[in-house]
């Protein structure tokens, strides 16, 4: 009879600093060398590939990634380990927490009323910025002096305004909004030639607070126009909808958004495209022609938001369907975010153009940090050699983040926003 032989078993238990030696990982015990496959002499160039050393290194990596994301989530159980008097400590350490979070709602909401009151202080500022644009107003010496400061700031090569253009009459500014939005890397990609038509009409966009007396926090932004040929309103608004509560980051979250409904005047209707098409009665052999809508691009839909689903419907849905609604409503939240944060407070330099400088140095860190990230070989072999979907942790389903979530990360988080 042969002799029985102790296997031992693999501890597949996520390492921490204590329960992980210097040496010997547990992830690392049991790996083999990864199999490869035959080589014929048919693909001889193909075999150099799989024998070199970082072609091995990477499959390594995926088998050593496969068998981590199974273990995401899991506790290594140092916790339950500790004596019960530690474990006292830990509670108590979690109960001092929940008082710091009271405080850091409080931070929150208290950043959000100074947000109101500046917003009110500027008012005035912006009815004056409105006259000037339309030619309401005429600009005093004192104005056009700080800007003409401002300019030769920006840049050295400005040349001023001459004495006979200072003293004549100042004249409105042509489709000032329009070319501001347009001056926004996202929303100059929804903005259609067909929208433009209307967007002349833009004569302002004001940022008003909803009552702290009402159920939910949040904003509005309003955009007035003025009398045109395609919608009656003369005024369009999106409100966005904070959550009760503040999110773990320490923000306000968004709940919702919800738009205006636009009435269009006849055939005017920029959201949707129109087809005719020909139709022969199978009776009578006579024809009709009928008109035929469908959905189109175009920055009007931005006023019919998406709507969130909450949790039980989000569950009903098709993964792919899910994340493209959670695309959807990330980049109404941040264009919403953006109308607010830059576009209201700072027109004046989208109009210009100075803005876009700002905006090139988001796009370079951004670049940057791709640069660090793991090349497109690592997630091949993670998903080839990682456990079912059903072992990874769930997905969060929450609605994106609202305030701070286009914040610089240079900026504080606990900082308060002030316009």
């Amino acid at each position: 009879m042969s002799d029985n032989i102790t296997i031992n078993q693999v501890d597949l238990t996520a390492p921490t600093p204590q329960n992980t030696p210097l040496t010997h990982a547990p992830i690392a015990a049991g790996l083999s060398r990864p199999t490869v496959p035959d080589i014929t002499e048919d693909n001889e160039g193909e075999e150099e590939e799989e024998d070199s050393p970082n072609a091995v290194q990477q499959a390594m990596l995926g088998l050593v990634q496969g068998k981590l994301s199974s273990l995401v989530g899991k506790s290594s159980g140092y916790i339950e380990s500790l004596p019960a008097e530690v474990k006292k400590s830990v509670e108590a350490l979690k109960g001092v927490q929940v008082k710091q979070v009271e405080l850091q709602n409080q931070y929150k909401r208290e950043c959000l009323e100074l947000e109101k009151k500046y917003n009110e202080l500027q008012k005035p500022l912006y009815e004056r910025r409105h006259a000037i644009i339309t030619g309401a107003a005429q600009p005093t010496p004192e104005e056009v002096e700080a800007g003409e400061k401002e300019s030769a700031k920006d840049d050295s090569d400005y040349s001023p305004l001459s004495k006979e253009v200072v003293d004549s009459p100042a004249a409105p500014i042509p489709e000032f909004w329009l070319t501001a939005l347009r001056n926004h890397v996202g929303l100059s990609e929804i903005i259609t030639d067909r929208d433009a038509g209307a967007l002349k009409h833009l004569i302002d966009i004001h940022l008003s607070y909803l009552p702290s007396t009402d159920s939910k926090l949040g904003f509005k932004l309003s955009f007035v126009f003025s009398p045109n040929e395609y919608f009656e309103n003369d005024v369009l608004e999106k409100t966005y909808l904070y959550q009760e509560e503040i999110g773990y980051s320490g923000d306000f979250m968004y709940d919702r958004a919800i738009g205006t409904e636009i009435k269009w005047k006849e055939a005017k209707d920029l959201t949707k495209e129109f087809e005719l098409k020909k139709q022969r009665n199978k009776n009578t052999n006579r024809t009709r022609v009928v008109r035929k809508a469908r959905p189109t691009e175009s920055f009007f839909n931005f006023f019919s938001p998406p709507e969130p689903p909450n949790e039980d419907a989000a569950d009903e849905m098709d993964e792919v369907d899910l994340e493209e609604l959670e695309e959807k409503l990330e980049v109404d939240y941040q264009i919403g975010e953006d109308i607010k944060e830059k576009i209201i407070p700072r027109a004046i330099d989208f109009f210009t153009g100075k803005a876009l400088e700002y905006e090139d140095l988001d796009d370079d860190d951004d670049e940057f940090e791709d640069m660090d990230e793991d090349d497109d070989d690592d997630d091949r072999f993670e998903d080839e050699d990682s456990d079912s979907d059903a072992d990874l942790p769930a997905r969060r389903r929450g609605p994106p983040k609202g305030r701070g979530a286009a914040a610089n990360n240079n900026v504080n988080p606990e900082e308060c926003k002030q316009q």
